[in-house]
Formats: C-alpha cells, sequence, structure tokens
C-alpha cells in the first residue's frame, strides 16, 4: 500500500501575496480565506514573528509548476 505524499507548494491560482496561504489551503482541503484568517490572528498575537516565517516560507516553498 503506498500512500502519494502530499507536499507543499506556493499557490498560483488561489493567492494574494505570495500564495502559501492557499498552499497550505490546496494541501488539506481548507478555504484559503479561513487559512489567512487564522495566519493574521497568528500574526497579530505573536508580536509579528508569524510575518518573518511568511517571508522565510517565500524563500523556501516553491511555487508549484503550471499544468
Amino acid at each position: 500500500m503506498s500512500k502519494e505524499v502530499k507536499k507543499l507548494y506556493r499557490s498560483r491560482k488561489d493567492k494574494m501575496v505570495a500564495g502559501i496561504c492557499g498552499g497550505i489551503g490546496e494541501i488539506y482541503s481548507l478555504d484559503p480565506t479561513m487559512v489567512r484568517l487564522v495566519y493574521a490572528l497568528i500574526t497579530i498575537f505573536s508580536a509579528g514573528t508569524a510575518l518573518l516565517v511568511y517571508i522565510l516560507g517565500w524563500i523556501i516553498i516553491p511555487e508549484e509548476t503550471p499544468e
């Protein structure tokens, strides 16, 4: 039994800034708007640390390839 491993990519079609929240929404079958809302709350309550993580993700996570 082989399970296909889902890889995280930055979304090309559902992005506002870098596509990270859209990519997370796609991989976990979540509404990207809800992912963005949760991310915004985490950013507010983490004194901006989540913003640094987002920027690092923008650099590290590859953009999905066009089909």
